[in-house]
């Protein structure tokens, strides 16, 4: 039930930020619509703990600012790379995964998905992901396995 209660909340929460209507008619409207959403998910019985995933939220506020200055490095990296200013040596490699959960393997290829100049092409059922990248430094870079690490951190909240 707390699931059902916080997908409420978030659903309204975001609702209520892109409407910007602060009207009490538009308000009912806005919890109505919320409140019917839940209830369908509900009914569906898709509401857990990975489709609302509450056990990873406070920790995840700590991997997003990692993960966006990841990012920006990798768009610094990008740019000098489509000015000529470094080498484009298109790659594919293959990382194993040290994530237990799907949700946790669905983060880290969405990670580097997300991560300017790689794109995570396949995910195996052994937890391993083939990535293509746009260079060779920027494949190696994740053979350290400091993002694999810190989502295996994060799902283990």
């Amino acid at each position: 039930m707390v699931h059902a209660v916080s997908l409420g909340l978030i659903l309204f929460a975001t609702w209520l930020l892109m409407s910007g209507v602060y009207i009490p008619f538009i308000l009912l409207l806005g919890v109505f619509s919320c409140a019917v959403v839940v209830l369908i998910a509900m009914r569906m019985d898709v509401i857990d703990h990975e489709a609302v995933p509450l056990h990873i939220t406070f920790r995840s506020l700590l991997y997003w600012p990692w993960l966006l200055w990841e990012i920006v490095k990798a768009n610094i990296d990008v740019t000098k790379r489509v000015l000529g200013l470094a080498p484009i040596s298109p790659t594919m490699t293959r990382l194993q995964a040290t994530q237990k959960t799907d949700l946790g393997l669905v983060i880290f290829a969405n990670s580097i998905t997300l991560t300017p100049g790689t794109i995570s092409i396949d995910v195996e059922e052994n937890g391993e992901i083939l990535v293509h990248a746009i260079s060779r430094e920027g494949a190696k870079g994740f053979a350290d396995g400091e993002m694999d690490r810190r989502v295996t951190e994060l799902e283990d909240a």
